[in-house]
């Protein structure tokens, strides 16, 4: 499990590990959120409506899920049970209470949490992607606080204040953590 506030730089630093880990798969989460210019339905999420996603909750089909600012955010059980089943390890994007959850369940999961160098930096991060309103930057400032404040609940910490060098870093714990080490 990897997490951490947003505009920690998760999603960047699976983009630089992923392909030089073979046989690991990232699971691809559901969410409320709108569709981002260069996003494609079931690579980056499954775009669901409100509706769709309450009704998948209700119904038992996600594993873990959470409201995170405006959105909701899920990972499936199908999802999860259909990579698992190929026997390749899976990589979970996914948020402090999702993580909780799902650790509560997979008690031999590893989790990873990243964070920025900084709270001012990660502030510049998410203005500067230039994707969420005032309001909704605001939203995930403070819950970006808790957030940092529960890091310690994970098992590893990875600082993300130079992409190559954290995703070195964040390459070597999930290889380590398969090899048992």
């Amino acid at each position: 499990m990897i997490s951490g506030p947003s505009g920690a730089g998760k999603g960047t630093l699976i983009k630089e590990v992923l392909p030089r880990l073979r046989d690991a798969e990232l699971a691809v989460s559901a969410t409320t959120r709108p569709m981002r210019a260069g996003e494609a339905e079931g690579r980056e999420y499954f775009f669901l409506s409100e509706e769709d996603f309450a009704r998948r909750v209700s119904e038992g089909d996600f594993l873990e899920h959470v409201r995170y600012g405006s959105y909701s955010y899920g990972t499936l059980r199908s999802e999860v049970e259909k990579n698992l089943a190929t026997g390749r390890t899976l990589l979970l994007e996914i948020e402090l209470e999702g993580a909780r959850s799902v650790r509560k369940n997979a008690r031999d999961a590893v989790s990873i949490f990243i964070r920025p160098p900084d709270f001012e930096e990660l502030k510049r991060r998410l203005v500067g992607r230039d994707t969420e309103d005032p309001a909704e930057i605001e939203k995930r400032l403070e819950r970006a606080r808790e957030e940092l404040a529960s890091a310690d609940e994970f098992d590893y910490i990875v600082v993300n204040d130079n992409v190559d060098r954290a995703a070195d870093e964040l390459e070597r714990i999930i290889i380590d953590s398969l090899k048992g080490g």
